[in-house]
């Protein structure tokens, strides 16, 4: 029998108390690793490290992702607790407004980049330190195919999903050769973060994709697994883009 891609290998997904992040930690526990996860609410994050196999498989530890306390927190408690921070996904991510964006309001516009991007690089500074500068390892950011053309109403967003793909390859060419740095861009999964790109009009938007259906998080899960597996132990500093075809016609939604 194989043995399993992240048997003895413990990784950190960040906003992993539903719907992207914890379809992801759900493949990679499948696979055999250890998962921390986080989210603002321990409340849901006890119920999804229960329905990830309970305390001997994960972890759940609450806190915002940009709080740099949080982060060393996470990381230590996940050394503590499973004895390694091998890989890590940062997941997390914040889109407060939904217009055009010369009406954006600026504070907004800021924290936008402090969560999507500064506090995905600092997650990756942290676990560097403590722990992959050594050991190496492996880390997927998740981007947005909104990143990669103008997306109307959320084009700041998107804007910052550009940035945090460049974050990404950067990253890559830095801390080679003993961790890969990647990235995925999503197109519109079924989940509530996403819902105003589909809500009530679900078959309309799934129509303009060429394999007809929005993503369900299992479909970033699966990209992400391979990204941090040793099947692409030759990739880094990729932004995979994961839509269902969507922008092969042109479009973000």
């Amino acid at each position: 029998m194989s043995v399993p891609r992240f048997a003895g290998k413990t990784a950190i997904v960040t906003a992993a108390s539903r719907g992207i992040g914890l379809a992801i930690a759900e493949r990679l526990v499948a696979e055999g690793a250890k998962v921390v996860i986080t989210g603002r609410t321990q409340d849901t994050l006890d119920a999804a490290v229960a329905a990830l196999g309970g305390p001997s498989t994960a972890l759940g530890v609450a806190g915002k992702a940009d709080d740099v306390e949080h982060q060393a927190a996470t990381i230590r408690q996940a050394l503590e607790t499973f004895g390694s921070a091998d890989l890590l996904v940062n997941n997390a991510g914040i889109n407060p407004t939904y217009g055009p964006m010369v009406e954006l309001d600026l504070g907004a516009a800021r924290k936008v980049v402090e969560v999507n991007c500064i506090a995905a690089l600092s997650w990756v500074q942290q676990i560097h330190r403590a722990w992959m500068k050594e050991h190496g390892g492996a880390v997927v950011n998740i981007s947005s195919v909104s990143g990669l053309r103008p997306s109307p109403n959320i084009g700041f967003y998107g804007a910052s999903k550009a940035m945090l793909a460049s974050i990404t390859e950067l990253l890559a060419v830095e801390l080679g050769p003993d961790i890969r740095v990647n990235a995925v861009a999503p197109g519109v999964v079924r989940t509530k973060f996403a819902a105003k790109l589909y809500e009530g009009r679900e078959d309309d938007v799934a129509a303009a994709y060429p394999l007809e259906r929005l993503g369900e998080p299992h479909d970033i899960g699966s990209a992400v697994a391979f990204l941090l597996s040793p099947d692409s132990s030759w990739i880094t500093g990729q932004l995979v883009v994961v839509d269902g075809g969507i922008t092969l016609c042109g479009g973000v939604e």
